[in-house]
């Protein structure tokens, strides 16, 4: 009973050291960026690092005056809000369709599709790139909300297909002996039962696209790049703009870090039904 009580405390220390080196691992490049985008140019990599510093807006003046960032934000902002409507027009449906199915393989073929969206982004893209090419939509952001689309969807369908898997169907039963067609009692009754579902899909879909970046180098141009892409521009010829990339990658990712805290109760909630 003893060596027993005495294992907990250690079991505690181990887990707390292992949660700390995780938090370290995934926030420490967010605090280096923030630190970063703040800094003054000389103090970014002096020796020894400096940790307490007068913050500065001089890299966002920079930033600002190098790059057309409201054409940047709304290029993102057309990606990534395209890519999840699309994404959850046709995968709540084929989510639905999959999990009334009552077919034996119907998880398979969910599983199946979430495969997909876990394919290296580099063998899809030379296909949708002759595709995009032989379809007039090469250099323009609709290239890749169709590409994002349909990667996402798969795991759009899948998510969902669990949701209403769980969802009893004596509801929509009953709205269709009220008159409702079988449509209007998967819109009206299923639909607002698995909104939790739809809004962690959502989620995952808008950082998802938000956040990609091999897709948009290849499929646009200059007027059409969104912010992901305009990194690049940071490197110079000769040596690297480390505050304007720093100001930069802390303006691109400040409104997903946003949007992922004010909705993450239901993203939790989301993702855990989701796996069931």
């Amino acid at each position: 009973m003893n060596a027993e009580r005495g294992s907990l405390p250690a079991g505690r220390i181990l887990a707390g050291l292992a949660v700390i080196l995780a938090l370290a691992v995934f926030l420490g490049p967010l605090v280096w960026i923030g630190s970063t985008a703040y800094k003054p140019a000389r103090e970014i990599f002096s020796v020894p690092p400096t940790f307490a510093f007068t913050p500065t807006l001089d890299n966002f003046r920079q930033l600002f005056s190098l790059f057309d960032v409201a054409l940047l934000t709304g290029n993102s902002l057309k990606i990534a809000l395209g890519t999840t409507a699309l994404a959850l027009l046709v995968g709540v449906p084929a989510g639905y369709a999959l999990a009334r199915s009552g077919w034996k393989h119907a998880a398979t073929i969910a599983y199946a599709l979430l495969a997909i969206r876990m394919m290296p982004r580099v063998v899809t893209l030379m296909p949708f790139y002759l595709m995009m090419r032989d379809v007039g939509l090469l250099g323009t952001v609709w290239a890749v909300v169709l590409t994002d689309a349909t990667l996402s969807a798969g795991f759009v369908v899948w998510m969902m297909f669990s949701y209403f898997r769980a969802l009893p169907p004596e509801a929509e039963y009953a709205a269709q002996l009220d008159g409702r067609t079988a449509f209007g009692a998967f819109l009206f009754v299923a639909v607002p039962l698995v909104i939790p579902g739809i809004i962690a899909s959502s989620l995952l879909s808008i950082m998802l696209a938000w956040n990609d970046f091999l897709t948009p180098v290849y499929l646009t141009t200059a007027d059409s790049k969104p912010l992901s892409v305009a990194l690049l521009s940071a490197y110079g010829t000769k040596d690297v703009s480390w505050g304007t990339m720093g100001a930069l990658a802390h303006f691109s990712t400040l409104p997903i870090v946003l949007m992922a805290l004010l909705l993450n109760r239901y993203f939790v909630q989301g993702l855990t039904r989701g796996m069931h």
